[in-house]
């Protein structure tokens, strides 16, 4: 288990849009503008397009674990879909002898001269891990369990990489291309397979900036109210030892709560309820399966309905809850508290 804390990602869209497949000419207009492009759980090596090319704002979060077999594994910003293309920036962990990440790019055949960073490597055999790799003018900046890791300064234009390359020892349990710069979002892309079963599909405009490594309690307004059809996706990561968190849909002039969505780690459960004219609802606790279990990472994916939230956890239907405060244009504030760190907030 690493020591380091990890990194949550809450990120707001809206709208939908029916499933087609993600290399469908049907949908490449909609990915032309990159936004939110969760994939879950895929076969390594795997690539993951980015449609549009890179740019300035955006975001690639990868949530993992390496395995105690492991001697090396790569994240290749790439050029292309395909082995010799240019790349434009080789993040590569090595365990073969002295613990090191070597940083690098290959162009035009070759590879240019290396970068290497020997201390304070905080990837560990059998551990859990979040890297964030953010997209400056100048760099990339990347941070490994909410902590600044190594900044790589652009040696290939950004606009020519168009896919994310993972290769090597290492087991992905989720990896989203996060959009910069407004436009409309992608519909999830995923490996072999299709969707998650379950996952909402999505055309969805990315909305508001980003805020990175808030407290905990973090208090957040969400101009306009909701509305039917947006989400709020909430990534994260359970400490060990932690007893419980909770997300909370409030609405500011009432302090009324409309939905309380409350991860029990001690009681193995997700409670469910609302908090209306200052008096708790009946909860609700049935629960498919437990997705929060410390030490390990979680997505979740909060959708409004006309009657009722559609809530998912790592890609997976985890339950619906009808709505007992309906005037969703009210609801205007977002509540994270409890057991958990945050990284980033974008609402």
């Amino acid at each position: 288990m690493l020591g380091a804390h990890p990194t949550l990602l809450v990120s707001l869209y809206k709208g939908c849009s029916p499933i087609l497949s993600a290399h469908s000419p049907a949908i490449m207009a909609f990915m032309a503008a990159p936004g939110y492009q969760p994939v879950y759980n895929p076969a390594i090596p795997f690539r993951n397009p980015i449609y549009g090319g890179l740019r300035s704002g955006m975001s690639v979060y990868i949530q993992g674990m390496i395995p105690h077999h492991v001697n090396r594994f790569s994240v290749n910003f790439s050029c292309g879909q395909f082995d010799g293309t240019d790349i434009a920036f080789h993040f590569n962990p090595r365990f073969d002898g002295r613990d090191t990440v070597v940083f690098n790019t290959f162009q035009s055949g070759s590879w240019g001269p290396e970068e290497r960073k020997n201390d304070g490597i905080p990837f560990r055999k059998g551990g859990h891990f979040e890297l964030v790799f953010l997209v400056n003018p100048g760099s990339f900046q990347v941070n490994v369990n909410g902590f600044p890791f190594y900044e790589y300064r652009h040696r290939i234009p950004l606009e020519r990489v168009q896919c994310v390359h993972v290769a090597g020892d290492v087991t992905i349990q989720s990896l989203t291309v996060v959009g910069g710069g407004g436009g409309m979002a992608t519909l999830p892309s995923f490996p072999t397979g299709g969707p998650a079963p379950g996952f909402p599909n999505m055309s969805l405009p990315v909305m508001g900036g980003p805020v990175y490594n808030p407290p905990v309690p973090y208090n957040g307004m969400m101009p306009g109210g909701m509305c039917s059809k947006k989400t709020v996706v909430v990534r994260g990561f359970v400490p060990v030892g932690a007893q419980r968190f909770h997300i909370n849909f409030k609405v500011s002039s009432t302090n009324d709560i409309a939905l309380h969505f409350n991860p029990r780690m001690n009681e193995n459960t997700v409670v469910r309820n609302s908090q209306l004219r200052g008096s708790w609802g009946q909860e609700e606790r049935k629960n498919p399966f437990n997705p929060f279990l410390p030490g390990q990472y979680f997505d979740i994916s909060i959708r409004f309905g006309n009657q009722r939230y559609k809530i998912y956890v790592n890609g997976q239907n985890f339950c619906e809850y009808k709505h007992r405060f309906p005037a969703f244009h009210l609801i205007d504030s977002l509540e994270i508290a409890g057991n958990v760190v945050l990284s980033l907030v974008q609402c």
